[in-house]
């Protein structure tokens, strides 16, 4: 008797920890709402845009078009940001640049983009990382993607 109820209890705690300790882990999102490639194209001409219109106040000249082209996934990081489900994306895309007598096209650029997945789950929002030092990440920058 008392070896059956020593095995009962054994299994009960087996059993218990089996579905309790899964949850102490690190959770991550799903890859299941991850962004899309529509919306990393639209984080990737933002940033590119906002990159253009720097670049032309320092030159005093109109900002050049441009189109992203080839984008290329190589990783895909489910992260929290606070408590909002959030990506770490890598790859690698084309930019075409147009200018007045010839396009200048760069093949191969890199980007490293975080997206905040906002609660109602219909906007994104690109995280950027603010750093104390190389090293030290001190807070998060974040700015509506429309």
């Amino acid at each position: 008797m008392y070896r059956a109820v020593r095995s009962i209890l054994a299994l009960a705690l087996t059993v218990i920890f089996a579905i309790a300790l899964p949850g102490c882990g690190t959770a991550k999102p799903t890859l299941g709402v991850a962004p899309s490639k529509y919306i990393i194209a639209k984080a990737l001409q933002k940033q590119v845009s906002q990159t253009q219109q720097e670049l032309a106040q320092q030159l005093q000249s109109p900002p050049s078009e441009f189109a992203i082209t080839q984008i290329a996934l190589e990783q895909l990081e489910p992260l929290y940001l606070g408590d909002l489900p959030a990506y770490r994306i890598q790859g690698t895309y084309h930019l075409t640049i147009k200018l007045p007598k010839q396009p200048l096209t760069e093949t191969i650029n890199s980007f490293n983009i975080y997206l905040q997945r906002q609660k109602e789950g219909k906007t994104w929002r690109v995280a950027l990382p603010q750093y104390i030092n190389k090293h030290i990440l001190n807070n998060w920058r974040t700015y509506l993607l429309e």
